[in-house]
Parts: structure tokens; sequence; C-alpha cells
């Protein structure tokens, strides 16, 4: 068989996701403005004083949705750990995505197309942070299909038993965990990763999956944080996956801890 090829493909973007933030953001402050408004003339036959008081709460929470979802833009786009970046990655994973993911279905958006535009705006939450890790402490995790079906050599246990024949992308994978000398791990599902996760304790997972996949062990880790790494699918979900191992040393590059070289005294 001959050497698979992985096509390029158009890197997931953020922008999708921080317009649909946006929208988002103003739909909040527009149902907290009803809010207050509706029963408005009602608050006042209980004190005259009492629609200004929620006024100024509805003000309150109104200036949070509108400055949080500045400052999830602006350190998206600077790539920096402007503010509470670990508490906004918070805010955006367990509450912003499921309403997001709503009003793209309402506006007829992929649900893939959102995935993929929250996965790159994590991405860029978690590398913003600026965070040098040791090898030691990163896990790079594989789901099984990344391996061609027929290959009689199963690398789920142990990714250093490919013989390294090049027709998957298993191969260079392998090189790469013996550049960086970090634990790589291939597994059959959810369950069993994570057990890897919880066996290993890493303090950054780097992982390869689908859109569906990602988004689920973005969740699932949080607050441990995850880098995904979109798989390339020629044959389509879960059979004969690929990945640009060029992608994943690039991630791997700016999370890493290398050794300084020791210096000669002169």
């Amino acid at each position: 068989m001959t050497t698979q090829k992985i096509t390029d493909a158009a890197p997931p973007r953020k922008r999708l996701f921080v317009t649909l933030m946006g929208i988002t953001c103003l739909m909040v402050v527009a149902v907290i403005f009803l809010a207050w408004w509706i029963p408005n003339r009602g608050l006042a036959n209980i004190h005259p004083n009492l629609p200004h008081i929620v006024g100024i709460i509805m003000m309150v929470l109104s200036g949070a949705a509108i400055l949080g979802t500045g400052l999830l833009v602006l350190t998206t786009a600077l790539g920096k750990d402007i503010f509470f970046t670990r508490f906004m990655r918070l805010v955006v994973i367990k509450f912003l995505l499921p309403v997001i993911e709503m009003v793209g279905r309402l506006i007829g958006l992929n649900k893939d197309s959102i995935r993929q535009s929250f996965i790159a705006m994590n991405n860029s939450l978690v590398i913003s942070q600026r965070m040098k890790i040791k090898p030691d402490r990163i896990l790079v995790l594989l789901p099984h299909c990344i391996q061609l079906s027929d290959c009689e050599i199963k690398v789920t246990g142990d990714i250093n038993k490919c013989s390294g024949c090049g027709r998957c992308s298993i191969k260079g994978l392998v090189e790469i965990g013996r550049k960086y000398h970090i634990d790589i791990s291939v597994a059959t599902g959810g369950t069993l990763a994570r057990k890897v996760i919880v066996e290993k304790r890493p303090k950054l997972v780097l992982a390869v999956a689908c859109e569906r996949d990602l988004t689920a062990g973005i969740k699932d880790c949080y607050p441990l944080p995850v880098i995904g790494i979109l798989n390339e699918r020629p044959f389509g979900p879960c059979f004969n996956t690929l990945v640009d191992a060029a992608k994943i040393d690039e991630a791997l590059s700016q999370v890493i801890l290398l050794d300084e070289p020791a210096t000669t005294p002169v």
C-alpha cells in the first residue's frame, strides 16, 4: 500500500465563534433589559426606588457581559493573558458554548463549524497563558483510528511498537515523542482517555480527535488545559484518520519547557 498523504485543509478560525459570542452577548443584554423593563411598573408599586435599584443591578450584569466578551476578544486577538483568562475559559466552556451552539443552530450554522471555531478559541486562550511545562507533564492523546485498520502491530498500549513503515501518521508522531521526550498515548474511546489522564496526571493535554470528541474532551477536562488538533478524515469518521505531525510539533513548541544546554566556561 502506498503512503497516505494528508490533504491541506483550512485551519479552524476563531472569527465565527467570536461573532456568535458577540450575538449571544447582545441577546443576554436584551433579556436583562426586558427582565427589568417588563415588571418595572409593578416594582414601583412595591417601592418607588425599587425600579432604580433593580435597574442598576441589571446595568452591572449587562456591563459584566459586555466587558467579558471584550476581554475574550482582546485575549484572542493579542494572544496575551490579559485578565482572568482561566476564569474566562470556564465561562466559555461551561456556559457560553451551549448557548452559542443553540444560537448557531437557530441561524442555520453547521454544528461542526461552530465546534471548530470553539476549539480554535480554546487553543488561543490556553496558549495565551504562556505556560512552559516540562515534557514529562505533557500528554499527547491520540484516537485509535489514526492507525491503519489493517496494521498487524497494535500501538494502543505502546506507540513505540510502530515499525515506522510510514503508511499512517503514527511514524511522525513517534518521532515527535522521541524529539521532545513526551508521553504519547492512544485511546480507544472517551472512557479510556479519561483513565489515561487520571493515571498520567499531566499539566497539559494535547489531544487529536474529531470536532465532537475534542469539544467534549475540553469540557470534561476543565480546568486542565487542553490543546485540540483536528484530525483529517479522508475515508470518513473513525476509520484510517490522519493528522499533520507538523501541527502537533508547532503546538508543543509553544508550551514545552526544554532544558537549556549547559554553557561551557570560557
